[in-house]
């Protein structure tokens, strides 16, 4: 029972430390680009 509680903790650091890791160094921003949109006014 130790050996899996210890074998839970090392994965629960190393993923932790991946997961830290990849927010820092992975570049998931979105590209962004302008959008104009014209709008002609309804008069009735």
């Amino acid at each position: 029972m130790g050996k899996l509680i210890k074998y839970l903790f090392f994965l629960l650091i190393f993923s932790s430390a991946g997961l830290l890791g990849y927010s820092y160094l992975g570049d998931i921003s979105a590209p962004q680009t302008e959008v104009t949109i014209t709008v002609e006014p309804h008069v009735s």
